[in-house]
């Protein structure tokens, strides 16, 4: 039984890593290995959160960790695995408590997803949608927009200036009520 859960645990196509109660690595399964580049070998027994993850995430890292070590576990918490040669994977992993056989606390293992893909694209997203907010909001013509009720949604810096109003002062109010001239809200509803 015991060498069928190693194969399984090794062979697995989900990551699995874990630690021992000193944060040494002690899990490496041949999925981690594949995704960061670092063998087994090279691996074991180095600290996991100084040596695989990202500086600005380690203090977070090792709070998850610290809390499976206590015997509370989290689930789905996004970290970003530093590869061999230096790229970012992006891993949702759950951080389970790992136990001997009377019940004490041996360690952490973490069985996680590659969403590098996805986080990739999402950064990709924002990125793009940064870029248009900001083709918007400095266009050199007046940009307002309203939603399905009539309330100003949108309005940029020409906008602004054009009509005396920030865009602050116009969101949410009914643009034609409100910025539309008595004798030309009939036309413009």
């Amino acid at each position: 039984m015991a060498n069928e859960l190693r194969q399984l645990v090794d062979t697995a196509n989900a990551p699995i890593f874990g630690i021992d109660v000193l944060g040494n690595v002690n899990e490496w399964n041949f999925k981690t290995a594949e995704i960061t580049g670092f063998s087994k070998e090279e691996a074991f027994d180095k600290p996991l959160v100084s040596t695989f993850i990202v500086p600005s995430l380690r203090q977070s890292v090792q709070e998850v960790l610290d809390n499976a070590l206590k015997g509370r576990g989290t689930s789905n918490y996004e970290l970003e695995f530093r590869t061999k040669s230096n790229e970012i994977r992006y891993l949702l992993v759950n951080a389970t408590t790992r136990r001997d056989a009377e019940n004490n606390i041996v360690g952490v293992v973490g069985v996680a997803q590659d969403v590098t893909e996805a986080a990739k694209h999402d950064r990709a997203v924002a990125v793009m949608a940064n870029e248009l907010r900001q083709l918007v909001d400095t266009a050199n013509a007046p940009i307002f927009g309203i939603d399905v009720h009539g309330n100003v949604n949108e309005w940029n810096n020409k906008t602004a200036k054009i009509t005396g109003f920030s865009g602050e002062e116009a969101f949410g109010n009914p643009l034609v009520e409100t910025f539309i001239v008595p004798k030309l809200r009939e036309s413009v509803n």
